[in-house]
């Protein structure tokens, strides 16, 4: 543990340094909010999102508050619960000033930390000292990983072909037509795979670009997990837990690791344009997403999407008719603009698909919005 905090404020000194680095310059400047606090401690449940939400109206925006360079962000998670923020007005930059004591259960020993003195205004030095630490200790996510973890483990998007040569349920314990938990299932395709944990999925509905009409892919229907018991030809699977109905003729793909789930916001580098083609989970109303609803885009890898770009939504504008104007006339019809509704963040990227979390809004979002860089 201590030689985890060692790293973490060698890291922490070196983004402090890098102040004069080149961020990627959007094209506004970024501005604090009036209400702004001086000083934050962090909490359990915190994002790097939420706490530059205290200080700015562009979250996304947070890694200019730390002055990091592009470099910096890939791996920036090195803010624990404890840590004090303090606020540079004079800079409009972040830095990590004296930690929280972390006393009671979990607490054991003592670990490296840091204490700050000021050697000129905007300036913090970091020094070593001594305190009770607990040893189990999260980093603070860039977005709150609960939501999109079930997106990040299992595939979401396959190729028209792409469950054609999985392994397949070709038999069931004392042929149950519908599976449960529990029961066991005969799977033909496994082959020499030593993987324990498996997933069972069915072909769903086709995922279509609006704009070209084009299946850009189809969208994997969870059912549930198994797990191997006996490998062969069959082999046995037996069913751990089920979402919907599992049958013969169903697939399996291999669950292996989980993604990693951490990764800072920035905006594409070129200007993207792409459409809301799903919403998964929504208002109550059907059709439409609010805050931290997963929505699916026409746009993908090959499109030069990438995992962490936040991407703006905007509301398509409708068309009107000018009265003033004769019936015939060819300008008789006015198109309204498209009105920005909130901001999305991508965290799960495939050829030509993408899913994005939607971080906050102004109005609903619905299916065919626009998405594009801010």
């Amino acid at each position: 543990m201590v030689q985890q905090l060692r790293k973490s404020i060698t890291g922490l000194a070196f983004f402090l340094v890098s102040f004069g680095a080149a961020a990627q310059a959007p094209t506004a400047p970024l501005a604090l909010k009036p209400d702004a606090p001086e000083r934050y401690v962090v909490v359990p449940g915190d994002t790097l999102w939420s706490i530059a939400g205290r200080y700015t109206d562009s979250p996304w925006r947070w890694p200019e508050l730390w002055g990091m360079n592009r470099e910096d962000i890939r791996n920036p998670h090195l803010i624990y619960p404890g840590y004090v923020i303090l606020l540079d007005r004079a800079r409009g930059t972040l830095s990590i000033g004296q930690q929280q004591p972390q006393q009671g259960p979990g607490s054991t020993g003592t670990a490296s930390t840091t204490t700050t003195t000021s050697t000129e205004p905007g300036t913090v030095r970091l020094s070593p000292r001594a305190r009770a630490e607990a040893l189990a200790r999260e980093q603070i996510p860039s977005i709150a990983p609960a939501i999109i973890e079930p997106f990040l483990t299992r595939p979401l998007v396959i190729e028209p072909d792409g469950l054609d040569k999985a392994p397949t349920i070709v038999g069931t314990e004392t042929d149950r037509v519908i599976l449960a938990p529990g029961n066991k299932a005969y799977v033909r395709g496994i082959g020499a795979s030593k993987e324990e944990n498996w997933y069972v999925y069915r072909r769903g509905g086709p995922l279509v670009d609006p704009d070209t009409n084009e299946t850009l892919a189809y969208e994997a229907t969870y059912l549930g997990n198994a797990q191997l018991t006996r490998p062969g030809e069959p082999a046995t699977m037996l069913l751990t837990s089920t979402a919907q109905e599992v049958e013969a003729g169903d697939k399996l793909v291999a669950a292996g690791r989980p993604q990693p789930i951490s990764y800072a916001p920035h905006a594409p580098d070129k200007q993207l344009r792409g459409r809301v083609i799903a919403i998964h989970g929504g208002l109550g109303k059907v059709g439409e997403a609010g805050p931290q609803a997963i929505v699916s885009i026409n746009r993908g890898a090959k499109d030069g999407i990438e995992t962490g770009h936040v991407l703006a939504i905007y509301s398509l504008g409708g068309t009107v008719r000018d009265y003033s104007r004769l019936a015939s006339a060819e300008d008789a019809n006015i198109r309204l603009p498209d009105e920005r509704a909130g901001l999305a963040f991508v965290f799960r990227v495939f050829d030509r698909v993408s899913y994005a979390l939607v971080m906050n809004i102004t109005r609903p979002i619905s299916p065919l919005d626009v998405v594009q860089t801010p």
